[in-house]
C-alpha cells in the first residue's frame, strides 16, 4: 500500500518508510487530484466557446474547404466498396481499377491503363504482378517495342470481372438513390465539370513547375 508522507508530501512514500501517521494525508491527496480533474474539465469546458468562436473567424475552414470534402467521400466509398471486392475476391484498390479498366477496354499496355486509372506507374505495376500471379490477367510482349507488354483478362479474369460487375453496379445505385432524378442528373453533370476543370488545373501545374503529379487517391 503507498502512501503520502507528511513529512515529505510531495513524494509518494511506502508505509514502512512514513509510519502509519502518514495515512492521515492519504484522503487529502486523492480530493487533491479528484479536483484538479475536474478543475481541468471545467477548464476544458470554458475554452470550448473561445475555440468555437475562433474557428468560425478562421478564413478557411476544412471542412467546408470542396477538394476536402471530395476526398472524404472518395476515402468513405472506396472503404465501403473495397469490402465488396476484397472480402470476396481477395483483391485491393489498385487490382480492382487494373481489372475492371481492361474488362472494359479489352487489351491494354500498363502505360495506357496508368492514364486511365490516373495511377502511377509502380502501382500499376505491382497490381499487374498480383493479379498475373493470380492467374486473372495474361501478358503478351509488344513486339513494335520490347519495353512493353499488351495485358489481357484470362478466361478466370473474364469471369471475375462479370461477376463483380453486377455487385459493383449495385452499389453504386444504393449510393445515389438517395438522389431524386433530377438531382442525381445535376450531380453527375457537375461531377463531369469539376473532373475536367481538376484535369485543366493539374495541366496548369505541370507547366508552371515542370513535375510530374502523383496518384489521385484511392477510389
Amino acid at each position: 500500500m503507498v502512501f503520502l508522507c507528511s513529512a515529505h508530501r510531495s513524494h509518494v512514500l511506502t508505509h514502512a518508510q512514513c509510519g502509519p501517521a502518514a495515512v492521515a494525508w492519504t484522503p487529502k491527496f486523492v480530493h487533491v487530484r479528484a479536483m484538479t480533474g475536474q478543475n481541468a474539465m471545467r477548464s476544458d469546458i470554458r475554452h470550448k466557446p473561445i475555440a468555437a468562436a475562433v474557428g468560425e473567424q478562421a478564413p478557411l475552414k476544412l471542412e467546408q474547404f470542396l477538394p476536402y470534402q471530395l476526398n472524404v467521400v472518395a476515402t468513405l466509398v472506396s472503404q465501403a466498396l473495397s469490402r465488396v471486392y476484397a472480402r470476396r475476391y481477395r483483391i485491393g484498390i489498385p487490382e480492382w481499377r487494373v481489372l475492371v479498366t481492361l474488362g472494359q477496354f479489352g487489351v491494354m499496355t500498363g502505360k495506357a491503363i496508368g492514364a486511365h486509372t490516373h495511377m502511377h506507374k509502380t502501382k500499376v505495376s505491382r497490381s499487374v504482378a498480383l493479379l498475373e500471379k493470380r492467374k486473372l490477367i495474361a501478358r503478351r510482349i509488344n513486339r513494335a517495342d520490347m519495353r512493353e507488354s499488351f495485358l489481357s483478362l484470362t478466361a478466370a479474369g473474364r469471369a471475375t470481372y462479370e461477376e463483380l460487375a453486377p455487385d459493383a453496379l449495385d452499389f453504386a445505385r444504393r449510393l445515389t438513390d438517395i438522389l431524386t432524378p433530377d438531382d442525381r442528373e445535376a450531380f453527375h453533370r457537375a461531377l463531369q465539370q469539376i473532373t475536367a476543370r481538376s484535369a485543366e488545373l493539374v495541366a496548369e501545374a505541370i507547366k508552371q513547375d515542370g513535375a510530374g503529379v502523383g496518384d489521385m487517391g484511392e477510389m
